[in-house]
């Protein structure tokens, strides 16, 4: 595994994980540059943006954009690398970066929120105001407000019981991860916790 930076969201978790992505020249993705940390060849493996400035044999990035884990991947930000000059990459491409998550990822990430299964008004509501109101009393009583945390774990999991026993009797892994806006592995991993069981269906 190389290090790299990624984001996500608490809903959709590893499904759409977020990062920077790097293209070259010639329009390829680039594999990890490898840094050696000592005379016997050992080392570490980085694939962050900035690792990717043309030192140390490293290749030099010719854009960045936005990439997640399901495969989507936003428009390129092409660098210009005669205004980058001798800056650190890491400082000369942090405004194209954090376009890449800020802009491009958080948009695809509200069109993945729009494709799942919608949820009532009503619901959408009082999760809202229900988060409002443990915020609000996490600022002047944070041991309530981390019991009420607690509680709406406990109610989450009584509640979704039957619904992810019988949502796993009566859907696909396909249709179960297009309604949660998961992966298929990720969704019967959910459902599967829902309802206490290693596999749904």
């Amino acid at each position: 595994m190389s290090e790299r930076e990624t984001w996500s969201t608490g809903e959709f978790g590893d499904s759409h994980k977020g990062s920077v992505g790097v293209l070259l020249a010639d329009g390829t993705v680039p594999g990890p540059v490898f840094y050696e940390t000592s005379s016997s060849g050992g080392g570490r493996s980085v694939s962050q943006w900035y690792a990717y400035d043309g030192a140390f044999d490293a290749p030099r990035a010719h854009a960045l954009r936005g990439v997640c884990s399901c495969g989507w991947a936003g428009p390129e930000h092409v660098l210009d690398w005669d205004e980058i000059g001798d800056q650190e990459m890491a400082r000369a491409g942090v405004g194209a970066a954090i376009e890449c998550e800020s802009g491009w990822w958080d948009t695809h990430i509200v069109e993945v929120a729009a494709t799942a299964v919608p949820l009532p008004k009503t619901v959408t509501d009082l999760l809202s105001q229900l988060t409002e109101e443990i915020e609000k009393l996490g600022s002047t009583n944070p041991l309530a407000a981390v019991r009420a945390a607690r509680q709406l774990e406990v109610i989450a999991g009584e509640v979704a019981f039957w619904p992810a026993r019988n949502a796993g009797s009566n859907s696909s892994f396909e249709q179960a991860a297009a309604a949660l806006g998961r992966n298929e592995a990720d969704a019967e991993r959910l459902l599967a916790r829902f309802s206490r069981s290693r596999r749904y269906g």
